[in-house]
């Protein structure tokens, strides 16, 4: 839902608002907040966010510039569309495992109860066919008291399995009425059908998404849960490949990190390492035989100083395994997506070991480490657990407040209610004109790999988002 404003004065200010349950179910009750009896509270001078509260997409504009598109500010109303005793609310986790999920499905517990007086919510196992093949797991804050100090998710996980005519029918037939979905970009493309199948039915029924991927590549918000822990956690295995280059002469330390469609891990990893030589992500494309190419940069890096260390995204480089000059692109509802990549890691080691081997001058020692499941598999960090916290509140004061439809993230530092369709326009990358990328090569000091053309063609495209943007 857009609106623009009538008043000429801010004519250029666009909300793009979210659903709420009153849009399609006329004369709902409200409640007083439950938080303003709330003693934990009593020490905030304004316990709701204004109704009018709004977060700029665009922060940086100039004076001139249209004000541009606007979110919902996330927080608690002053009114709430829900009994306490009349909630039921569930949480479901869906794809890849990160960190931070379990940190979430406790604040989402924790908050329901302690700030909503909620007491009614259960776990749907196994992902989505949980819903119509599984029981559900009663939670409570005994129950989910510690569960932030482990990886994983305790309600289990799955790819695919989305039925959204058996997952409303479980919702209405269990009589749940608020849905909080965490997953990554194609679940929020699900959660947005099951939205829509409820809002057809007429049911009284919030569904939130929050976002969820380690790769970071969900759209609009700065950055998703499980994000901060994987950057931290991948300079462990970057410091490892440092130290056995490092000790042997000409060695390289080759890491592959996350990151099919987009290379932020990869990219962050490497700015606060300091220790990599060459970083490679799906964005920028790299190629490896002639003079500019990536096997010429690393003779020359070994001549300098007789090691070296290169981070691979997973995604990267993967038209040149497949000999497909098209890079691969995300497909929807596919069951197991690992099955899309071949291992860049593993190829781009053997290439480097082949091409050096025909050098009779030179013993080459290569070291690979691949610490993907390691990096998914650990609790969240310090960090990430504040914003875990945040994130699953700022979700059930939505939620209590009626709206539907959406994703809670953070837009510029705030939290925001972000309408599915967003999200769901298309995966955020790196864009390789920008001073990000301009810093890391300036800190490995490799060159881009990249064409003039290619360069040029990138930049352009920047500029004509930016301008639809405004």
């Amino acid at each position: 839902m857009v609106l623009d404003c009538a008043n000429s004065s801010v004519s250029d200010f666009v909300l793009e608002d979210v659903p709420h349950l009153s849009d399609y179910i006329p004369h709902l009750p409200t409640y007083p907040d439950p938080l303003q009896d709330n003693p934990s509270y009593a020490v905030v001078k304004q316990y709701y966010v204004n109704k009018d509260d709004t977060v700029a997409q665009q922060i940086v504009v100039h004076k001139n510039s249209p004000r541009g598109i606007h979110f919902r500010r996330a927080g608690p109303a002053e009114k709430v569309y829900f009994d306490s005793e009349e909630v039921c609310a569930c949480i479901v986790t869906c794809g890849g495992l990160c960190p931070g999920l379990n940190t979430v499905i406790r604040e989402i517990v924790c908050g329901l109860y302690h700030m909503y007086g909620v007491h009614r919510v259960l776990g749907i196992e196994g992902g989505y066919p949980g819903f119509y093949s599984r029981n559900t797991v009663p939670l409570t804050p005994k129950v989910v008291n510690d569960i932030h100090k482990r990886g994983g998710t305790i309600l289990g996980t799955s790819y695919g399995g989305h039925d959204t005519s058996k997952i409303v029918d479980s919702i209405q037939d269990r009589g749940i009425n608020q849905v909080y979905i965490l997953g990554g970009y194609g679940t929020q493309m699900e959660a947005a059908l099951i939205f829509e199948e409820v809002r057809r039915r007429g049911l009284k029924v919030s569904v939130v998404g929050i976002p969820k991927t380690i790769d970071n590549d969900i759209p609009v918000i700065d950055k998703s849960i499980g994000f901060d822990t994987a950057v931290e956690e991948a300079q462990r295995a970057i410091n490892s490949a440092h130290v056995e280059a490092e000790s042997t002469e000409n060695c390289i330390g080759v890491v592959k990190l996350m990151g099919r469609y987009s290379g932020f891990i990869a990219m962050y990893a490497t700015l606060a390492s300091r220790d990599v030589d060459c970083c490679l992500i799906p964005e920028s494309h790299f190629y490896l035989e002639g003079p500019g190419g990536l096997l010429e940069f690393i003779e020359k890096r070994l001549k300098e100083q007789s090691h070296m260390v290169i981070v691979v995204a997973e995604g990267a480089g993967q038209e040149l395994l497949s000999k497909n000059p098209t890079p691969i692109k995300r497909v929807q509802g596919d069951a197991t997506p690992d099955q899309l990549f071949q291992d860049v890691g593993l190829w781009l080691s053997q290439k480097i070991k082949d091409h050096f081997a025909k050098r009779k001058n030179m013993t080459l020692s290569l070291k690979y480490i691949d610490p993907t499941y390691m990096i998914r598999a650990i609790p969240s960090n310090a960090s990430d657990n504040v914003f875990c916290t945040l994130l699953a509140q700022s979700a059930v004061h939505g939620a209590m407040a009626g709206y539907t439809g959406f994703t809670v993230g953070p837009v510029n530092g705030r939290n925001c209610y972000i309408p599915f369709h967003l999200i769901n326009e298309g995966e955020k990358n790196v864009v390789i004109t920008d001073r990000m990328w301009a810093r890391l090569l300036a800190s490995t000091h490799q060159p881009s790999f990249s064409n003039t053309k290619e360069m040029v063609g990138a930049r352009d495209e920047k500029t004509e988002n930016q301008t639809s943007d405004s």
